[in-house]
């Protein structure tokens, strides 16, 4: 259990003393909330959905969340580059407890990373139907955190090349956040399109965030809570065994 804190404690650390990481992972949600959600919310309006903010927020907490712990996975090349990770694997310490440190850090770092998203969409008019629960929309972002920051270590473990690994994730991240239904609302689609978004597990995540802090008649989830809840835990329950497996068969 000690390896398992000091790794954690030690991606905290990584993130907490970069305050330019910090500042440059907050322009892209940024950008959406001001871009699309002041720039599409009077069409959003006319429509008869209400504010866009109100639709958008939790989607952009979603993506800020899904960013920063898939790319986690990024450290664990830089930490194989510059011999940290063989420093580490050759420690007398389980693997297991080494890869779910560092699942468990990224997931941290995506978390506080999800919270000042939060604090930003208040800023910009974003408001929770009931403040009692937004510690049930932060367990959501608990939930997506560790289902993304496994896979991101799933295959960080699976590859050496850093340029890969970064082709790797647009090719998978890009598709997983839009088709999340985290810029528009999952219900009323096609057939084809309603499949896909049920295929993806960030939209389990966004829709229960949604669920939690909206709870208005303009906006229905696509699922019921506990539904989007049993999902995410079954995901990120398969993916920290996958993770495990491929981490296990690093070889120094």
């Amino acid at each position: 259990m000690s390896a398992i804190y000091i790794l954690w404690l030690r991606e905290l650390k990584r993130y907490t003393r970069s305050r330019s990481q910090m500042v440059a992972s907050l322009g892209q949600p940024l950008l959406y909330l001001l871009a699309l959600g002041f720039g599409l919310g009077p069409v959003f309006q006319r429509a008869g959905y209400g504010s866009y903010i109100q639709l958008l927020a939790p989607g952009v907490i979603g993506m800020s969340v899904l960013f920063s712990s898939i790319f986690s996975g990024l450290g664990l090349l830089w930490d194989r580059q510059f011999g940290f990770l063989k420093e580490t694997l050759v420690a007398p310490v389980p693997r297991l407890q080494i890869m779910i440190g560092r699942t468990l850090g990224g997931a941290t770092v995506a978390v506080i990373q999800g919270m000042l998203v939060f604090i930003i969409s208040c800023i910009a008019g974003f408001r929770p139907a009931n403040w009692l629960l937004v510690p049930v929309a932060v367990a959501f972002m608990i939930a997506i955190a560790v289902v993304f920051a496994a896979l991101g270590v799933a295959i960080g473990s699976s590859i050496q090349d850093m340029q890969g690994f970064q082709l790797i994730m647009n090719f998978m991240v890009m598709p997983i956040f839009f088709l999340s239904g985290a810029l528009f609302p999952l219900a009323g689609h096609g057939m084809i399109l309603t499949v896909i978004t049920r295929l993806d597990p960030l939209s389990y995540g966004i829709d229960g965030i949604r669920a939690v802090l909206l709870q208005s008649s303009q906006f229905q989830p696509a699922f019921a809570v506990s539904t989007s809840a049993i999902v995410l835990a079954a995901v990120g329950s398969t993916l920290l065994v996958i993770g495990a497996w491929r981490f296990s068969k690093i070889e120094i």
